[in-house]
């Protein structure tokens, strides 16, 4: 069967979703997952956007080996520039150039001319051949697009030297026929493109993107570009999973295979909503909660005879756990560092270390740990970071009357703090009264969810917060027994982003158009 190349730009258009900010030891360590799933190709970021950005991609080049590294850059000397110099110790390095093409973007945003745009397609492509040979060229909001322009500028970019040929559909608007149609006119109307990788890139707006890669497939294209859970900006992008999952359970009607490891679906999906706070729907495809939830009488009916009757995917092709008793207040090390291993994480001695703690005092909390709790502390150690400035000492919450108060002690750069003490209207305001009295820092939260994260009354529960820290908008996510726990402790995290992050926050405006991508 024909493969699909799997092109995962979770690190750079995902993260674009308002909220899903991550830091460069979290965008390493999602990458290293990415590879661990088996895609192609990792789009690592935008280097020109922010110095955050250029040493996050800097970073995964050097430490992710196997697939290739792409990092996106404006059709500008400067962005290309300094994509290559992000690139430099990529095992394999691809540079991903994009200018707009359709007339409402030239006119309204670029304001230039379509020879200006031809022009600046051929030199950028160019230019960026001299870093790379591996250069892809998007032209963007390409469903837009005038096709006869369209022609052309794709034929500049291939013979300009361009080795994969991306065809966004920026804003969402295509529909499956309408796409396919595209793409067979380039085919026809551009010589030369055959030689070249036909990449589609689908915006999710009106539901479509999923839908509209598959008709794109169907008409020639190789390279599907994609991001786990459909994050991204806006309505977000065609969803990694699905489109993976649709290619191998209908084979008989798509030809088509992937490199993707899909039994690594589920952890990759759990922990990028870990490190971005941003979780799919209960219902979502593949990956969410209610996935392979069978609730109606019929239905548990006929699964009882024939899981084929209701399933046309079991759990465990995606990786989801079966919920198990695996750990107890008295288990070891070694019996945790094996069921680590045995869930598909290989973590070393000091994310051992952390982990061991958390569940010895979850321990004291519940009676039995499951797979699911084990997970949960997996997730929420993975965002831990050595370098963080605010770490929880205690937490003390009376509540019941008119007002709340919260007494709470941090330690700060590994110095404990004097206690605060605030009241509120419930337990959660007057905590995060306390710490914003510590911290000194310009807090607006904007959003809050609390979910169980494992059965039973004695659950986990998780919240995942959205908070503006001297106003940039900064995911957290917490877990404990103790919701009110959980809360500061998400709290605290999207602190320590927004801490970590601090030296970037007043970056040196770049030139010239936004930076909004493909």
């Amino acid at each position: 069967m024909t493969q699909i190349c799997i092109f995962d730009t979770t690190l750079r258009d995902g993260e674009q979703s308002p909220g899903a900010t991550m830091t460069t030891a979290e965008k390493v360590r999602m990458g290293h997952q990415l590879d661990q799933l088996g895609v192609d190709v990792i789009e690592a970021g935008f280097p020109i956007s922010s110095p955050d950005d250029f040493n996050a991609v800097r970073q995964i080049a050097r430490e992710v080996r196997r697939p290739t590294i792409a990092a996106l850059a404006r059709a500008k000397d400067v962005d290309i520039d300094r994509a290559a110099a992000a690139l430099e110790d990529a095992e394999r390095a691809r540079l991903h150039v994009f200018i707009a093409t359709s007339e409402l973007h030239l006119e309204r945003k670029l304001g230039i001319t379509k020879n200006q745009c031809l022009e600046r397609t051929a030199q950028s492509v160019e230019r960026a051949r001299r870093y790379a040979d591996d250069v892809e060229f998007s032209p963007e909001d390409a469903t837009r697009t005038d096709i006869g322009f369209l022609c052309r500028i794709v034929q500049a970019a291939v013979d300009a030297g361009a080795t994969t040929i991306n065809i966004p559909d920026t804003v969402g608007y295509t529909y499956p026929a309408e796409y396919r149609r595209i793409i067979e006119a380039l085919f026809a109307g551009v010589p030369g493109l055959a030689n070249t990788v036909v990449s589609v890139h689908c915006h999710d707006d009106l539901g479509l993107s999923v839908a509209n890669s598959l008709a794109a497939i169907e008409a020639g294209a190789r390279q599907v570009e994609c991001t786990i859970n459909g994050i991204g900006e806006r309505a977000g992008n065609a969803s990694l999973e699905e489109v993976v999952m649709t290619l191998r359970v209908r084979g008989d009607i798509l030809p088509y295979t992937t490199g993707v490891r899909t039994t690594e679906l589920y952890r990759t999906s759990r922990l990028l909503a870990a490190l971005s706070g941003v979780h799919p729907q209960p219902n979502k495809a593949i990956v969410g909660k209610n996935a392979f939830a069978h609730e109606a009488g019929i239905h548990q009916a006929g699964m009882i005879k024939d899981r084929g009757t209701y399933e046309i995917m079991t759990p465990d092709m995606v990786g989801v756990p079966a919920s198990r008793l695996v750990l107890g207040k008295h288990s070891g090390r070694h019996a945790m560092a094996k069921r680590c291993r045995e869930l598909g994480y290989e973590i070393d001695d000091r994310e051992l270390g952390r982990v061991y703690d958390r569940v010895v005092e979850l321990a004291d909390q519940k009676k039995d740990i499951l797979d699911e709790d084990l997970l949960a502390i997996l997730h929420h150690e993975a965002t831990a970071d050595e370098s963080d400035v605010y770490e929880l000492m205690e937490l003390r919450v009376t509540c019941g009357g008119r007002r709340s108060e919260a007494t709470v002690q941090l330690k700060e750069s590994g110095a404990p703090t004097p206690p605060a003490v605030a009241d509120g209207d419930g337990p959660l305001a007057a905590a995060f009264a306390a710490l914003d009295a510590l911290v000194g820092l310009r807090v607006e939260l904007e959003d809050l969810t609390i979910r169980a994260a494992t059965p039973g009354s004695d659950a986990l529960g998780e919240v995942t917060l959205r908070a503006q820290v001297e106003g940039k908008t900064f995911a957290g996510q917490g877990a404990s027994t103790d919701v009110v726990e959980a809360a500061v402790r998400a709290y605290l995290h999207a602190l320590n982003k927004a801490a970590r992050l601090g030296a970037v926050a007043a970056e040196t405006p770049i030139d010239g158009d936004n930076l909004w991508g493909v």
